[in-house]
């Protein structure tokens, strides 16, 4: 079949990838070979491949969604911003460097003959390939070297498909204005929009969807509903609203609840890793920016960064340092906040800061090495067999403290004294029995003695029944035999071109 269609978007989190996963998810419910693809990726969320690749944590979902491993061929370049204007790239799975967002431009081309080789590549392998844009296809300012838009669609000669948040307001101007910012070869690309999150009666949109496809020729295939499960694996940072309790957490299974406070740094990664903690009955997890939020936290988090030396200065900066200090109950650091909260870091890499004092909670040392650890440990932890990945620069060169996990050779790792742990380990959480077992720990040292964690809390299969969801969201919700014809056909030939058809050249 040798199939492939763009999933764009006219915001970042508009749902390009929770609709990618849905018709990745569909299609192989149906028996068709497909697999998915961004060829550009500006996440810190991400996760490491069977190989010890390193790619966005979207694209490991929507490979899941195929029932596929990771690959880093479904995400060749990724974008870790580690500062308002720089960003770590890492191309088919390793780090290369960093860029500016000018200098990324000078590397463009090389990239693009990447990604494209990549791409070809896995539709010689694969029956269809759904591949999701990045931010909107309608930022005209870099659409001249776009490689993950139109410039991708146009490359790979790909249907594309745009999608619209109704939640957020504005829905039909936002995808006329997408359409009409596009110059007529990237329009005739367009067959078709989706409206995303729509609460209440279609029958009230019907008009509105009738009038956009006289106004641009091309039908709107479909209005998924909002559905308040859909909200594991956030891929994007707007999703995580500071001083917003995650998820729909349960009533608790004992008699009281466990208030968890999840630091919102400035450069959070892997911020998903909480997520399992919000699947448990009776775990209320919020994201905090300020220190009156931890006054009443039973569990404090302090999880990735990808600027750990900056956001330990944040820290310091907005009080929330004093107050994870002051806290008396329990707190757990993962990957860069578990380096925050030990006794130095040394980093000559990220931050090039130098020795810096950490919070002094564990007594840790952390060098910054060159080159990235990539790996999918295993071990014990809390008696538990435990699974993880590790992403990250930092290496402990010395640790006074037992070991939070115990590796198969004997070795520790992370740290654990009293009421404070912390761990490289990304994914640990999501190990239902360890993670049952951290609850209780935290329960007793914040003296929740009323909070009891559930005992059949099942997070890898609250992630599959999402898959499902979103599966029969495109199977219930979508013109499926129209996506059929734009795969096997393309664009259907002779759609209008709506002005003005992209930006007119300014001096």
């Amino acid at each position: 079949m040798r199939s492939a269609l763009l999933v764009a978007g006219t915001t970042s989190d508009a749902g390009k990838s929770v609709l990618a996963a849905g018709l990745c998810r569909w299609l192989t419910r149906r028996g068709v070979r497909t697999a998915p693809f961004k060829a550009q990726n500006m996440s810190n969320n991400s996760v490491v491949t069977a190989d010890g690749g390193e790619i966005g944590r979207a694209q490991a979902v929507q490979a899941a969604a195929c029932g596929l491993e990771p690959s880093v061929r479904f995400n060749p370049v990724l974008l870790k911003p580690g500062g308002d204007r720089s960003s770590q790239v890492v191309v088919l799975g390793r780090a290369v460097g960093e860029v500016s967002a000018l200098s990324y431009r000078e590397r463009k081309a090389e990239l693009f003959a990447t990604v494209l080789t990549t791409l070809d590549g896995l539709r010689d392998e694969f029956d269809v390939v759904v591949c999701e844009g990045a931010g909107s296809p309608a930022e005209i300012n870099l659409r001249a070297n776009d490689i993950a838009n139109m410039g991708l669609a146009r490359a790979a000669d790909l249907p594309v498909l745009v999608v619209g948040d109704i939640d957020r307001g504005g829905v039909f101007a936002h995808l006329f204005g997408t359409l009409a910012l596009l110059d007529p070869a990237d329009q005739a690309l367009v067959g078709g929009f989706v409206v995303n999150k729509f609460r209440g009666d279609p029958a009230l949109l019907e008009p509105g969807l009738r009038q956009l496809d006289a106004l641009t020729g091309r039908p709107v295939l479909g209005v998924l509903p909002w559905r308040e499960e859909l909200w594991l694996d956030a891929e994007d940072s707007l999703s995580y609203a500071a001083d917003g309790v995650i998820g729909r957490p349960a009533p608790p299974h004992g008699d009281q609840w466990l208030r968890v406070a999840v630091v919102r740094l400035p450069r959070i990664s892997n911020a998903t890793d909480v997520e399992a903690l919000a699947c448990e009955p009776g775990v209320s997890v919020r994201f905090v920016t300020e220190p009156s939020r931890l006054a009443d936290a039973d569990l404090v988090v302090v999880p990735g960064s990808k600027a750990t030396v900056d956001d330990l200065r944040w820290l310091r900066a907005t009080g929330l340092a004093d107050a994870i200090a002051a806290h008396d109950g329990p707190v757990l650091g993962i990957c860069g906040g578990f380096q925050m909260l030990g006794r130095t870091i040394e980093d000559a890499v990220e931050s090039r800061a130098g020795t810096v004092a950490g919070l002094g909670l564990l007594d840790v040392d952390v060098r910054f090495a060159p080159d990235k650890t990539l790996s999918r440990p295993h071990g014990d932890a809390f008696g538990e067999p435990v699974t993880g990945y590790e992403i990250h620069h930092g290496v402990v060169t010395r640790n006074a403290e037992a070991g939070l996990v115990t590796l198969p050779d004997g070795t520790p790792e992370g740290a654990l004294r009293g009421r404070v742990a912390g761990t490289h380990w990304h994914g640990l959480l999501e190990n239902d029995a360890f993670r049952r077992a951290l609850l209780r720990w935290a329960a007793g040292h914040a003296d929740r003695q009323g909070f009891t964690p559930a005992p059949d809390v099942d997070f890898a299969g609250r992630r599959a029944a999402q898959l499902d969801l979103l599966g029969d969201l495109v199977a219930d919700h979508l013109d499926t035999d129209a996506v059929w014809a734009l795969l096997e056909k393309g664009a259907p030939p002779g759609l209008p071109v709506i002005p003005p058809a992209g930006a007119p050249p300014v001096a």
